[in-house]
């Protein structure tokens, strides 16, 4: 185990890292936030990669490139004396005493759920004028609609039982397919959306991360259908002048592999 010592000298290493190549590589001196901001999003999408695969050693490394930019931006701020990384460091200390006021004061919160309830009145008292004030509007649709529910119920604007989840999900699908029928393109989306929007409702109740498990059976599809191509080939076939009978052998095949590699 690494004690405070060493994780307090490692942290400084990458500071005088930083400094060094921010004089002296021609790269990094050119750099400005906005140049590395597209970077920053590639690594939290590998991060979030590593993560879903299991692999602890990539997850690590993972975290070092987004250790990496945080220290990037702190530099860059502090050439232009807007902030520095102490003053990043000091205000989520901050933030994070004062958002868990039933550790570091008198509130009594015994449960996750108190926590998270605090935790959105907090934030309103400090000055945001919306529960959905802190949800990124470039966060992934999916994604979004899970933080916009999970903030709304948090105050208490949310369904009692999963039941009644369950029956908005059926209205939301009959009404879907009502404008299926009328064939009317618009309707159709604004339908679509509120089916999907119901759903992830429904995996919030179930305690599932749509975002999660969407990227999971996409890698599943993903291993399959690679397996039924290398298949094809080895068939002396290309897709194309297969039958979909032919190909869901080997889709099959693929499925059974996976069951017997879980068992």
């Amino acid at each position: 185990m690494q004690n405070r010592e060493e994780a307090l000298a490692a942290f400084s290493r990458l500071l005088d890292i930083m400094d060094e190549l921010r004089e002296k590589c021609p790269w990094d001196k050119e750099q400005t936030m906005e140049s590395i901001r597209h970077l920053s999003l590639e690594e939290v999408f590998e991060l979030s990669e590593a993560i879903l695969s299991g692999d602890k050693n990539e997850i690590r490394q993972e975290l070092g490139d987004i250790m990496l930019h945080i220290v990037f931006y702190s530099k860059i701020a502090s050439e232009t004396n807007d902030f520095t990384i102490v003053e990043v460091l000091n205000g989520i200390c901050e933030k994070l005493i004062r958002r868990h006021p039933h550790i570091y004061g008198t509130v009594e919160a015994g449960t996750a759920e108190i926590v998270k309830e605090n935790w959105e009145q907090i934030k309103l008292s400090e000055g945001k004028k919306s529960v959905l004030q802190g949800v990124p509007s470039g966060l992934p649709a999916l994604l979004k609609a899970l933080r916009v529910q999970d903030k709304v119920s948090n105050v208490g604007f949310d369904w009692e039982n999963t039941a009644q989840v369950w029956e908005k999900f059926k209205e939301e699908s009959a009404e879907f397919e009502a404008e299926v029928a009328s064939h009317n393109q618009k309707l159709m989306e604004a339908e679509f959306g509120d089916l999907l929007f119901s759903l992830v409702n429904v995996s919030r109740f179930l305690k599932i991360n749509p975002e999660d498990a969407l990227e999971k059976t996409n890698r599943k599809f993903i291993r399959r259908f690679v397996y039924l191509e290398e298949k094809a080939k080895l068939s002396g076939k290309s897709l194309k002048e297969m039958t979909l009978a032919e190909m869901d052998v080997f889709w099959e095949e693929a499925k059974s592999l996976e069951s017997n590699q879980v068992s």
